[in-house]
C-alpha cells in the first residue's frame, strides 16, 4: 500500500491578494482527499508593499537593485505563512508543507523565476518538512519553470471520470489551460495563454478602492473603447505573441493603453482585451485537436468574472463546451493549493512534477527543495 501524507499547500497567486490554504490526504498518484481549506487575505501592510516592489521590477537588475525590500518583504510573507498554518493546523497533524511563496519576478527568457518565500524559516518556525522553490528543478533541465500544476490537473480529471479529451482553464492573474488527450504516457499540455485578472484588477485597485470587479459588473456597464482595443491587440501580436513563451508573468502587460477612458470603460476594453487574447490563444493552442468536442472546465478567481467569461465564450471555437469548476463538484478557489501540497508529495517521492510538454523541460523531472527542520 502507497503511504498517504497529511500536507498543506500553501498558494500566493499571481493576484498577489493572499494566500489559499489547503490540508490534503494523498499519496501524490491517484488518492487524493481535502481534509480542509481556507483563504487568508493579505494585510493591507503586505498587499500594498508587493504590488509596489512588483510594479519596480522588470529585469534581473532590478532584483539586485531591490534585493533588501525583497528580503524584508520575504520575511513578512513567511512570517504571515507561518500564522496561517498555526491557525488551520491545530488539531491535524501534518507531515509535510508545500511553500509556492509569492511570485516578484517570472522571465521565462531569462530562465528566471523568483517567489518570495523562505522554506528554510518556514520549517524552523514550524517544525514541519517544507518543500519549496518549486520551479528550480525544471528550470535548471531546461523549462520555464510553469505551468507546475497540469499533473495535478490530470488527476482531477480523472477522478471525475470526465471523458477526454478535456482542458482546465485556469484564470487568476494569469490564464492558462492544460489540455489532457490520454490517461497514458502523461500525454499532458500545458501554456500559459496571457493575462486572466491582473489587467482588470490592476485598473479597478488604480481608479477605486475596490481590489476587484465583483462579478464583471463595473465592466458590464462600460462600453468598450474599439479603436483604443484595435491598437492594443495589435501592438500584442507584433511583438509580445511573437516570442510564443509557454509561460507569463503579470507584468508582461499593463493596463497604460487604456488611460484617459471612465473607470466603466476602460474596464469593458480591458475585459474584451483580455478575453480576446485567452479565446485566440486557447484556438492557436487546441488547433491540432479542435476535430473534436473538448470539455473545458473553468477554475481560478476569474471564473467568477460573469463579464469575462461570457465573452471568452463568445470567440472561442464552437467546439468547445465551457463548464464551472464547480459543475463537477472542485473548488475553483482552492485547486492552485491543492495541487501544491499533492506537488510536494510527488517532490518527496522523487515522483516528476513537469515535463517536456507542460513547462518544456528536457525530460520529466521533479521540483522542489526539501527541508527537514
Amino acid at each position: 500500500m502507497k503511504k498517504e501524507y497529511t500536507c498543506l499547500g500553501l498558494m500566493s497567486g499571481t493576484s498577489g491578494d493572499g494566500v489559499d490554504a489547503s490540508i490534503v490526504r494523498s499519496d501524490g498518484q491517484d488518492k487524493f482527499t481535502v481534509v480542509k481549506e481556507r483563504y487568508y487575505e493579505y494585510d493591507k501592510s503586505i498587499f500594498y508593499d508587493f504590488h509596489e516592489l512588483k510594479n519596480k521590477i522588470n529585469s534581473y537588475n532590478d532584483l539586485k537593485t531591490h534585493s533588501l525590500k525583497i528580503k524584508e518583504l520575504e520575511k513578512k510573507i513567511t512570517l504571515f505563512n507561518a500564522k496561517i498554518i498555526k491557525d488551520i493546523s491545530s488539531n491535524i497533524t501534518l507531515d509535510l508543507i508545500g511553500f509556492h511563496g509569492q511570485t516578484i519576478y517570472h522571465n521565462p527568457d531569462e530562465k528566471i523565476s523568483n517567489q518570495l518565500g523562505n522554506g528554510i524559516l518556514l520549517s524552523q518556525l514550524t517544525k514541519i518538512k517544507t518543500v519549496f522553490n518549486f520551479r528550480k528543478n525544471d528550470i535548471l533541465n531546461g523549462g520555464e519553470g510553469a505551468p507546475l500544476t497540469p499533473i495535478f490537473h490530470k488527476y482531477l480529471i480523472k477522478s471525475k471520470k470526465i471523458n477526454l479529451p478535456a482542458a482546465i482553464l485556469n484564470i487568476g492573474g494569469i490564464s492558462n489551460m492544460t489540455y489532457l488527450y490520454d490517461f497514458k504516457d502523461n500525454k499532458i499540455l500545458s501554456k500559459d495563454l496571457g493575462p486572466g485578472n491582473c489587467l482588470i484588477d490592476q485598473w479597478i485597485q488604480k481608479y477605486t478602492k475596490k481590489k476587484f470587479d465583483n462579478e464583471g459588473k463595473i465592466s458590464e456597464r462600460g462600453t468598450v473603447n474599439e479603436i483604443i482595443l484595435e491598437q492594443a491587440l495589435e501592438l500584442y501580436e507584433n511583438n509580445f505573441k511573437k516570442k510564443n513563451n509557454i509561460s507569463l508573468d503579470t507584468n508582461d502587460f499593463d493596463v497604460s493603453f487604456a488611460r484617459g477612458l471612465s473607470i466603466e470603460d476602460g474596464a469593458a476594453t480591458l475585459v474584451k482585451f483580455t478575453s480576446k487574447i485567452i479565446a485566440s490563444n486557447i484556438d492557436l493552442f487546441l488547433k491540432d485537436y479542435l476535430n473534436k468536442k473538448v470539455k473545458v472546465i473553468i477554475c481560478g478567481g476569474g471564473r467568477k468574472n460573469l463579464n469575462l467569461i461570457k465573452q471568452i465564450k463568445l470567440y472561442t471555437n464552437k467546439n468547445l463546451s465551457f463548464y464551472s469548476s464547480e459543475d463537477y463538484s472542485l473548488e475553483g478557489d482552492f485547486i492552485e493549493s491543492q495541487a501544491f501540497a499533492y506537488l510536494a508529495i510527488r517532490s518527496v517521492l522523487s515522483l516528476p512534477i513537469s515535463f517536456p510538454q507542460t513547462t518544456g523541460c528536457s525530460s520529466p523531472c521533479t521540483g522542489g527543495e526539501i527541508i527537514n527542520y
